[in-house]
């Protein structure tokens, strides 16, 4: 690729350097970058995708995967992929129980798929690298859901095209509800006071174009980008009400790991993990989200006056700080709600049923670029193994209760955070180090983050398909370059 000058937007250059602790990204030093003409544009909210079904019991949808352009720098226009328009994707309703269909088209010249990231779903649907739609073909998935209420997403998943297909616009919400959801009195109308927010990182080349993955450095530590989106909107402003507002939160980054938080300090409660709601609120004034991880929260804005505007921070793990929106409160909320004293009942999963401990080691080593299909040697790999799509890495009996322990022993020199992504199920963390969890990460999840030098232990019930499924890091310069391997569930 011809290289070109990149645009700094007035933050200082790319760093790369892998932090040892969330608590670096308060320290002196950090980059920080907040909107030269204030916060103008509003925030863009995802529509709901129109469900072509008539019956409630059914939810059917098109998603057409196509190229388009935007300008989401000033005065420049980049290329961009989307979902049924230029960049992201219509947020995915549908209820616990429903019949879920979609027609899925593919318009790019190259081929992809569509992955249901955190939906438990027959390993067929799953839309991993096993279910390729080559460019010009179609997907016609078919399933029940069976899984609680959660805000989850779908991306691509195509071997050594998923970095670069998210980096250029395809990701959406994917948000179930269930009867938890109907008695909760927590805020519940979407793009009213119940809004979603996909938080990425870009970088871009002078003109405009997404400079992506362009050097080995890009690949070992992630492609960290200098501007901050929100829903694809570069500092956009959002009208809330005068009350409680519920923000569903996506990092939907490549491989950032953010700290979120507002410029005030102010208390917020989350109310759900990756897998739905947590059994009761955790108050916070700042949320650490890996990339592909989400969280909902409520932040309560009935103590502001009318016409106040309040930022959000997002610290990047490179260290860089941006102002990334605004809130502006409005009218006052039509509702009186308050923090629930409880969500909903987990069936924590126990040790004692689990039949099986496995271990996987993420590991950065030396090596060049490796041949994600060869199966070769390299230097991202789990278990000292890259990606093989013709390699069944590991076999899980249905029905059977596993703990998995995933440890990252990066060296001193190659100091490199990783996550593990599970398919299909939605798993509990046990410990960090021999420590329990922290309150936030009390929950059903999907995605984990693991520390160079942590070893992180989690429990998974594989029940009611049978298949082959992938487990990877979800770096996702990491995942392409064959850190990611395959389970199967057998009968």
């Amino acid at each position: 690729m011809k290289r070109r000058t990149f645009v700094k937007g007035g933050l200082a250059a790319l760093g790369f350097t892998a932090l040892s602790s969330y608590g670096v990204l308060h320290s002196s030093g950090i980059s920080y970058a907040g909107p030269r003409n204030g916060f103008v544009d509003p925030l863009p909210v995802p529509p709901v995708l129109e469900n072509l079904s008539t019956g409630v019991d059914e939810a059917t949808f098109a998603l057409q995967v196509q190229r388009g352009s935007l300008e989401l720098l000033p005065g420049l226009v980049t290329p961009t992929m989307g979902y049924n328009g230029n960049f992201l994707g219509p947020t995915i309703k549908v209820r616990n129980g429903q019949q879920f269909k979609v027609n899925v088209q593919n318009d790019l010249n190259e081929p992809t798929t569509v992955h249901w990231h955190g939906l438990h779903v027959p390993a067929e649907w799953d839309g991993g690298p096993r279910q390729l739609i080559e460019g010009g073909g179609s997907w016609h998935p078919e399933f029940t859901i069976k899984q609680q209420a959660a805000t989850l997403w779908y991306h691509p998943h195509a071997m050594g095209l998923t970095g670069a297909q998210v980096y250029q616009g395809l990701a959406g919400l994917f948000i179930i509800e269930d009867e938890v959801t109907d008695k909760l009195n927590i805020p519940k109308t979407y793009g009213v006071d119940d809004f979603p927010l996909v938080i990425q990182d870009r970088r871009f080349f002078q003109d405009g174009s997404f400079a992506y993955a362009q050097n080995m450095m890009d690949i070992v530590h992630g492609v960290v980008g200098n501007h901050l989106f929100v829903n694809g909107s570069l500092w956009p402003n959002l009208e809330v009400p005068q009350g409680m507002v519920r923000l569903r939160i996506l990092n939907g980054s490549n491989s950032s790991i953010y700290r979120i938080g507002f410029r005030d300090d102010r208390t917020f409660y989350q109310i759900a993990t990756d897998g739905g709601f947590q059994e009761k609120p955790v108050k916070l004034t700042s949320l650490f989200l890996s990339a592909g991880e989400r969280a909902e929260i409520l932040v309560d804005f009935a103590g502001d006056s009318q016409g106040a505007k309040i930022s959000l921070l997002v610290d990047q793990y490179a260290g860089n700080r941006f102002e990334a929106m605004q809130f502006t409160v409005a009218t006052a909320s039509s509702t009186s709600i308050a923090v629930p004293e409880s969500l909903t009942t987990i069936d924590w999963l126990q040790e004692n049923e689990s039949v099986k401990t496995r271990k996987f080691v993420m590991e950065s080593m030396g090596g060049g670029r490796m041949g994600m299909m060869s199966g070769g040697g390299g230097r991202l790999t789990i278990n000292g193994k890259n990606m093989s799509i013709y390699r069944i890495d590991e076999q899980v009996k249905l029905g059977t209760t596993e703990i998995w322990e995933i440890s990252n022993p990066s060296g001193m020199m190659m100091r490199l955070p990783h996550s593990m992504h599970l398919h299909d199920v939605q798993f509990q963390i046990l410990d960090r180090n021999g420590r329990a969890p922290s309150p936030e990460e009390r929950g059903r999840k999907d995605t984990v983050l693991i520390q160079p030098g942590e070893t992180v232990r989690i429990i998974a019930k594989f029940e009611d398909y049978t298949g082959i499924y992938m487990y990877h890091c979800h770096l996702l310069e990491h995942e392409d370059n064959g850190m990611m391997g395959q389970f199967e569930v057998v009968s």
